[in-house]
């Protein structure tokens, strides 16, 4: 369980936050930072057993006919990664408090940062791939939120927009993979998976599973071409950029690339793909950000090179990359969250993130200035700092690697080339904004000075990692980088020496050269990169993105123009043609017409039916004018559809017919008074000829669906089951009913919920509408004067006690003959709904005290209550239980808890059916009438 709660904390400390609203800017900060707190506890007092490469468990099945799983697996790279997530999420908390100090955006910073908290340490910690792709798309979702945290900002709004695009398509590939995967390995089960690498990776399935995963990881982790949305996403609060962009998004790609690492390994498309990505990504970085005049723009363009260098080292086929690359995934997560950091101290103090106005801030910003110094020394690689160490593995790899062949120098050499540019532009930034001997000009803040002590602390502790890595390696980091590697290779782990001296070796020669370049190249900065501006302004991808969804913006728009043509027949006709062709195709493949049922008997009255109803079918097109005419052969029609189900035995669905029938007549007759008049309009001929050709097209597919059930279905099917289990299993007679409420119980309940939804959709719509009454009807013949007649009204009185005891005598017999509770509460439905018409909508609210609505919702109460009521005796939801009781006088009755059901759907229905005619009939002349008196 130490792992599930692991992964539940964040979300519990975000719900806490959620649910305490009001005191949530006193409260956020403790809860969170307790958050972060309690999960480093649990996370490291799991660290003896992972240091000597024991894995830690916990499985709760989820979804088992798809293969979900609430599956976790605590090994030593998902310990080194969650370590990642939790520290610094501990030291980002703290330094947010100081960075919103004060504003009231700072509950819902820290309820999103948990939130993405939460979804990194399920990736990390998730044994089952489906759940993976779950919390991949969650980090998608809430780093969207994140990026879009001020939204008042073009930028921001860009910035999300474009961030969400990219990692959204790579969630999408890597839900293909997952399943490709899983198709190959028969699991989702990452031990499964692992365990059946060879048999992977000799699949004719695997290239596509392996660039789609790599597709998954480039988006993720910005690697070229897809590394132009973290640029933008540098508009977030720079507590987001510190977390998301150093530490913990764009890491997952790494983390990806790692743990599928078994898999994907000794193969060369794996290495020739992530190679080359990589050395783009590398030296296309640097130089981006050599040029940034944004600091945090120079740091989001710094971490694409980084993220490149780590994605290039899983690439290389030597025997210590994987090693290096995670070592540099530690090194980069603490000195760029400290840059990080430290650009949002000097923005805050400064109010401005501009290269071209900051400049001599070491006289007034000393502290900081020296925390931001050792952290770019260390992105520089400089010695006796953590990146000078990582830095030296990549180098001694890059000779290692024999991949190229004849051309194997060209990788050292880049290597050396993107070394120079990083030692370029942290100079730039150390030198640019601390030690400029310039004054400061034109500063929003002026003079600035140091933040808060608290605010500093978080950047104090990740420099002095810095300086505690670089000097004591093997110490600090050694045991958590050998089981993390250890669990990467699968187990092959070669000994390898880490140290802060190797003696004077090439590696350190590169060092030496890629100093001395880069101090070159940042003093000649101006003149070498006055051409390199303008060829990459040219080249900008975030502008090559724009234009591409502007194409596909007015791409849409030409199938909108198509299809948007504002006309409900045209919309229908589009949705009806649809429909033709998608069956219609099953319905030409050869040997579909085949069948050897005998058909039945053929008798005088039913062919004489089938005539009847199609001429009524054709009368409703021809009378549709005369709206009142057509509702009466529409309703006649509607009769004998119910007289067909009693033809073939099936009177329950004949009472259900004959009830729909009248209820939907008696609505549509109360919508038929408030239309407007119709307009003599002739439709043109291509549009008639398109109506019919649709017509005949539909009839002619259900009759040929209807044909080929009737010849090719199975004659018995799933029928005898519920015949011969319909009485022993339920106690009813009535199988119709039974199924209804007992077999196939759990789908009413949810019909019914999806019914009192919609009738309060509608009820929300109808709110406060006022509907004028109208002189005459649609045909344009005027109305009676008299709005509520006589005869109607007295009728529509004597037949309420009447029917509603009908509904009663129809329930109560359901359970065992044609009935139940949808036909009673249809029958109810019809005598209320009668009483609106004839009497009008107040005089019967006045009359009838009933809140429909809590009607409609104690039904759903009372139909989940008898479903609830089973589990507590240790059976399925909606298990029925029935018995027979004797009485005096009376003899033996059956009692069923499905009757409680039965009641539960005919309150719904009712409660929801009159909520909408109670809103729908309301005339304006009443209402006026009712705010004179």
């Amino acid at each position: 369980m130490v792992l599930a709660w692991l992964v539940a904390l964040p979300f519990i400390a975000a719900a806490l936050i959620a649910l305490t609203r009001r005191h949530a800017a006193a409260l956020c900060t403790p809860i969170a930072f307790a958050a972060a707190l309690f999960g480093c506890g649990l996370l490291l007092s799991e660290r003896v057993g992972i240091a000597d490469h024991d894995v830690m468990q916990w499985r709760h099945e989820w979804v088992p006919d798809i293969g979900l799983a609430l599956s976790l697996r605590l090994d030593g790279l998902s310990f080194m990664f969650a370590l990642l997530v939790l520290a610094i999420g501990l030291l980002v908390f703290i330094y947010a408090r100081y960075y919103l100090a004060g504003s009231d955006a700072l509950p819902r910073l820290y309820l999103l940062l948990l939130l993405f908290m939460g979804a990194m340490l399920g990736i990390v910690l998730s044994n089952n791939l489906l759940l993976l792709v779950i919390f991949w798309e969650l980090t998608s979702l809430v780093s969207f939120l994140l990026i879009g945290f001020w939204p008042w900002r073009p930028d921001a709004r860009r910035g999300a927009r474009m961030a969400l695009t990219i990692t959204g398509a790579g969630g999408l590939a890597l839900l293909a993979a997952v399943l490709l995967l899983g198709h190959v390995c028969g699991s989702y089960e990452l031990n499964d998976v692992l365990a059946q690498a060879d048999g992977v990776r000799h699949d004719p399935l695997y290239p596509a599973i392996l660039l789609l995963t790599l597709f998954a990881a480039f988006t993720k982790s910005a690697q070229f071409p897809f590394h132009f949305w973290l640029p933008h996403a540098m508009s977030a609060p720079t507590p987001v950029s510190a977390y998301l962009h150093s530490a913990t998004m764009v890491k997952a790609g790494v983390f990806l690339l790692a743990r599928l690492y078994p898999v994907f390994e000794s193969s060369p498309l794996w290495a020739y793909t992530a190679t080359l990505a990589g050395l783009v990504t590398l030296v296309g970085g640097a130089a981006m950000a050599l040029i940034q005049r944004d600091l945090k723009g120079l740091l989001a363009y710094s971490t694409i090179s980084h993220l490149g260098l780590i994605v290039l080292l899983f690439g290389l086929d030597t025997q210590l990359s994987t090693v290096a690359a995670l070592f540099h995934t530690i090194n980069h997560a603490v000195f760029k969250a400290s840059l990080f950091m430290a650009a949002g101290i000097i923005d805050h103090e400064t109010g401005t993130r501009d290269l071209g106005r900051l400049r001599g801030l070491r006289r007034y910003m000393p502290h900081t200035a020296a925390l931001a110094s050792v952290a770019s020394l260390a992105m520089a690689g400089v010695p006796l700092l953590n990146g000078f160490l990582s830095k030296e593995m990549f180098f001694g790899e890059t000779l290692a690697q024999s991949m190229f062949g004849p051309f194997n120098l060209v990788v050292p050499v880049i290597a050396i080339v993107a070394a120079a540019l990083s030692v370029a532009y942290s100079l730039r930034f150390v030198w640019g904004v601390f030690f400029d001997g310039k004054t400061p000009r034109d500063l929003p803040r002026y003079p600035p000075h140091e933040p808060p002590r608290f605010m500093k602390l978080p950047v104090e502790i990740l420099v002095a990692l810095c300086l505690l890595i670089g000097l004591f390696p093997q110490q600090c980091i050694g045991r958590l980088l050998e089981s993390a590697a250890w669990f990467t290779v699968g187990g092959n782990l070669p000994r390898y020496d880490l140290s802060l001296w190797h003696g004077i070796n090439t590696p350190l020669v590169m060092s030496v050269v890629s100093f001395a370049a880069g101090a070159a190249l940042f003093f000649l900065r101006r003149n070498a990169f006055r051409h390199h501006r303008t060829l990459l302004t040219e080249l900008n991808a975030s502008e090559i993105f724009d234009r591409l969804v502007q194409r596909l913006e007015q791409s849409a728009g030409v199938i909108v123009r198509v299809f948007e043509t504002r006309s409900l027949p045209g919309y229908l006709a589009w949705m009806i043609a649809a429909m033709l062709m998608v069956p219609g195709v099953s319905l030409v493949a050869p040997g579909s017409w085949s069948g050897g049922h005998a058909r039945l008997p053929l008798d005088p009255v039913t062919p004489g039916g089938l005539v009847l109803m199609s001429l009524l079918a054709v009368g409703v097109v021809l009378v549709r004018a005369r709206t009142l005419y057509a509702l009466v052969m529409l309703s006649t029609c509607g009769l004998l559809v119910s007289l067909v189900f009693v033809r073939f035995s099936a009177p329950d669905l004949a009472l259900t017919q004959i009830s729909v029938e009248v209820v939907t007549i008696l609505l549509l007759v109360l919508a038929v008074y408030f239309l407007p008049a119709l307009q003599n309009t002739v439709e043109p001929l291509p549009v008639r000829l398109r109506n019919g050709v649709l017509a005949l097209a539909g009839g002619a597919l259900l009759g040929a669906v209807a044909y080929r059930i009737m010849t090719s279905a199975p004659a018995a099917g799933i029928a005898p089951y519920f015949l011969d289990n319909a009485l022993p299993g339920s106690g009813g007679h009535n199988v119709v009913n039974v199924i209804l409420v007992d077999f196939r119980g759990f789908d009413t309940m949810v019909e019914i919920s999806v019914l009192v939804v919609a009738g309060l959709a509608v009820k929300a719509l109808l709110r406060g509408l006022r509907l004028k009454s109208p002189d005459a009807g649609p045909d344009g013949r005027p109305w009676s004067s008299q709005s509520h007649p006589l005869m109607l009204a007295i009728l529509a009185r004597l037949m309420l006690p009447l029917t509603i005891l009908v509904a009663v005598f129809v329930f109560l017999r359901g359970h065992n003959l044609p009935g139940g509770g949808f036909i009673a509460s249809l029958i109810i439905s019809i005598a209320l709904l009668l009483q609106y018409v004839a009497n009008g909508v107040l005089w019967t609210e006045s009359r009838i005290h009933l809140n429909y609505r809590s009607l409609a919702g104690l039904g759903i109460l009372i139909a989940a209550a008898t479903g609830l009521g089973s589990l507590t005796f240790g059976r399925p939801f909606l298990t029925s239980a029935f018995g027979h009781l004797h009485l005096p006088l009376i003899g033996e009755i059956e009692l069923s808890t499905a009757m409680l059901f039965d009641f539960g759907v005919m309150g719904a229905v009712v409660g929801t059916t009159l909520t909408i005619v109670s809103h729908l009939g309301v005339r304006d002349k009443d209402m006026q009438s009712v705010e004179k008196s």
